[in-house]
């Protein structure tokens, strides 16, 4: 065997374990996804829209699903706009944290300040530090802010 025919099968067996074989794996996962949705399932689909599958209609009549995505509002969406499924045990798991205060990496947040509620240290009427008070509409803390743009010169 050549030097050069060795190097493309290399080649060849490298691309088949960095995109082809993940490719499909992905694929036949997705595959058993779409067979496995039952009634009563929250889905994603590929348009970002959650709903839950209502009824599922036979293959013969297009595989598609009825999807119920408010109260009282039903759309049918094909079987392979299906995104993920979505599980309840994770989304109950994040509601239950993000109620504690807890963020997505597991620390505690702090609750939010209130519009017009000020920083504590701060009295109405005082500016925080580093906040400069401007008294007159000509003076700036923002140099050249107020100067007319230069037009440019053509030729």
């Amino acid at each position: 065997m050549s030097p050069g025919l060795l190097i493309i099968v290399a080649l060849f067996g490298v691309l088949w374990f960095v995109m082809i074989r993940p490719q499909r794996a992905k694929a036949a996962a997705q595959a058993k996804m779409l067979t496995s949705v039952a009634p009563g399932d929250e889905i994603l689909t590929v348009g970002g829209i959650y709903g839950i599958v209502q009824e599922l209609e036979p293959d013969e009549d297009g595989g598609d699903l009825v999807v119920e995505i408010a109260d009282g509002i039903h759309v049918r969406v094909a079987r392979k706009a299906l995104a993920m499924v979505v599980k309840p045990e994770d989304e109950e798991d994040d509601e239950d944290r993000v109620a504690d205060g807890e963020t997505e990496d597991g620390e505690g947040a702090e609750a939010p300040a209130a519009v017009g509620e000020l920083p504590d240290g701060v009295e109405v009427g005082e500016l925080p530090d580093g906040v400069e008070e401007v008294n007159d509409e000509e003076e700036t803390v923002n140099p050249g802010a107020g100067e007319a743009p230069a037009t440019p010169e053509r030729s």
